[in-house]
C-alpha cells in the first residue's frame, strides 16, 4: 500500500521500523567489524610469538615438461625461481615486462630492482607494474625507478565509485615476467626474501611460442592503463589456435572472468581425480557444487590449504563450508609449518592450471588474474608428483575431528560468514 494513504500512527510506526532495522544492521555490521579487529590481534600476538619458528621450504629442483613446442619448467622454490627470473633480466637485448602484485623493499627485492635498471641502462625497454594498495607499507622511495624504467603503480583509488562502476573494481594481483618474447613466467610468487624460503608457492617458464599468452596479457593491461606519457607497446595476434596451452585472464574493466569458468569446465569433466592447491579457499555456490558433485560420482577430490595463513579472517570463512566438504567426501588437506601459497589444480592426469587467482571471490569475480590451462599428461605428471609432495608435510582433517571443534570455532564461522563478500 503506498504511504501516502497510511494513516499517521502507520506512518509513524514505519519510520520507527526503519530506524530500528538500520539500527539493527548498523550493530551487527560494528559487532562483526570488532570481533573481526580482535581476531586479527589475536592472531598478530600468535604470529609474533611464533615468529622465526618457520621452517625453510624443501628445495626441491625444477621439473621440466615438453608441451608441444613449448618447454614448461615448474618451480616449487623461490630462490631457484628468483634466480632463473633475474638471469632472464640480464639477458634480455630487447624488452622486459614485469608485473607483481607485492614487491617488497628488502635483498630480494632491490636484486629485482637493480636487473630492471641495468636492463634499460644498456638500452632495453622495460616497462613495470606493481599494485598501489599491495605495496602501501613499502617505502615510497623504493617505488621510484630512474627515468629509463617505464613504472605504472595501479592506483590505490580509481575514479568511479566500485558500486557505480564495475569496471573501476578490483587490484592488479597478477605476477608476470616477460623477456624479449622468448621467456616467461607466471604463478604465485609475488617478490621478496620472504617467499624466497619461507612460503610454498608455484610458478612456470614457459619458453616457445606459449610466452605470447603472458605477453599479451601484459601489453593489453598496460595499454588500457598506461599514461599519456608512457610508451604504448606493440599489439600482435597470435597464429595458435588448437594450443594446449592458454592464459585466462581475469579484466574487471571488461566484465570478464574466465578463470571461473576455466575450474567450473575442468571439474565438470573430471573422471578419476582432481587435485587442488589453494593459499585461500573459498567456494561459491557453483564451484562447492561442482566439487560435491565429482565426489558424488567417484572422483577423488582432494584440497591443500595451510593450516594457518597469512589471513586469519580468510581461514575462519573458509572453515564454514568444511563440513559440507567433508559430508560431500572431499578430502581436506592442512599444510603444516609453512604458508602455501600456491593457486594450481591437476585433473585426471591429464589437465592441469597453475596461476595467480584463488578460488574465493576476489580472484574470480574481482581482481585482474591470469592462469595458465596446460592440457598434457607430462605436465599434469608433474603437478601430481607436486601434490604428492606436499600431502607428506599435510595433516587431514576427517569429518570427526572436525564435528568435535571448539564451540567457538562455530561461533567465529557464523559470525564472519558475511565477511566472505570481502575476501
Amino acid at each position: 500500500m503506498p504511504t501516502h494513504v497510511l494513516s499517521s500512527d502507520a506512518r509513524r510506526w514505519l519510520r520507527r521500523a526503519r530506524r530500528v532495522a538500520l539500527r539493527t544492521a548498523g550493530w551487527t555490521v560494528a559487532g562483526q567489524l570488532s570481533l573481526a579487529a580482535g581476531v586479527m590481534a589475536v592472531d598478530a600476538i600468535r604470529k609474533q610469538r611464533d615468529k622465526g619458528d618457520d621452517p625453510s621450504v624443501p628445495a626441491d629442483d625444477p621439473l621440466h615438461a615438453d608441451v608441444r613446442e613449448d618447454r614448461i619448467t615448474t618451480y616449487t622454490y623461490g630462490r631457484a625461481l628468483y634466480d632463473d627470473m633475474l638471469e632472464a633480466i640480464d639477458g634480455a637485448q630487447e624488452c622486459v615486462y614485469l608485473a607483481s602484485y607485492i614487491w617488497k623493499a628488502d635483498d630480494v627485492g632491490q636484486a629485482f630492482k637493480d636487473a630492471v635498471v641495468r636492463a634499460a641502462e644498456r638500452g632495453v625497454l622495460v616497462c613495470v607494474v606493481f599494485d598501489g594498495f599491495a605495496n602501501l607499507v613499502v617505502p615510497r622511495e623504493f617505488q621510484r625507478f630512474p627515468e629509463p624504467v617505464h613504472v605504472l603503480r595501479f592506483p590505490v583509488v580509481r575514479p568511479g565509485l566500485p558500486l557505480m562502476d564495475l569496471r573501476r573494481t578490483g587490484r592488479d594481483h597478477r605476477k608476470i615476467l616477460v623477456v624479449d618474447g622468448t621467456v616467461g613466467f607466471v604463478g604465485g610468487y609475488n617478490i621478496g626474501e620472504l617467499y624466497a624460503t619461507k612460503w610454498r608457492d608455484t610458478h612456470v617458464r614457459v619458453e616457445g611460442p606459449g610466452v605470447w599468452e603472458l605477453q599479451n596479457s601484459f601489453v593489453d593491461f598496460w595499454n588500457r592503463h598506461r599514461r599519456p606519457s608512457q610508451p604504448a607497446l606493440p599489439d600482435s595476434g597470435s597464429p595458435r589456435w588448437d594450443a594446449a596451452l592458454r592464459a585466462a585472464r581475469n579484466e574487471p574493466s571488461r566484465l570478464v572472468y574466465p578463470v571461473r569458468a576455466l575450474y567450473l569446465e575442468a571439474i565438470d569433466r573430471a573422471m578419476e581425480r582432481i587435485w587442488i592447491t589453494q593459499g585461500y579457499f573459498i567456494p561459491d555456490e557453483e564451484v562447492l557444487e561442482g566439487l560435491l558433485s565429482a565426489a558424488a560420482r567417484g572422483v577423488d577430490v582432494r584440497v591443500i590449504m595451510p593450516e594457518h595463513s597469512n589471513h586469519v579472517l580468510a581461514d575462519i570463512v573458509a572453515r564454514y563450508y568444511w563440513r559440507q566438504l567433508l559430508e560431500g567426501g572431499v578430502h581436506l588437506h592442512l599444510y603444516q609449518d609453512l604458508m602455501v601459497h600456491a593457486k594450481t589444480a591437476t585433473v585426471d592426469g591429464a589437465w592441469a592450471t597453475i596461476g595467480t587467482a584463488n578460488i574465493d571471490r576476489l580472484s574470480l569475480r574481482g581482481n585482474y588474474e591470469i592462469n595458465l590451462e596446460i592440457v598434457s599428461a607430462e605436465q599434469a605428471a608433474h603437478m601430481e608428483q607436486v601434490f604428492r609432495r606436499d600431502l607428506e608435510r599435510c595433516e587431514e582433517i576427517t569429518l570427526d575431528r572436525w564435528r568435535e571443534r571448539p564451540w567457538h570455532y562455530r561461533v567465529l564461522e557464523r559470525a564472519l560468514r558475511p565477511l566472505e563478500a570481502m575476501l
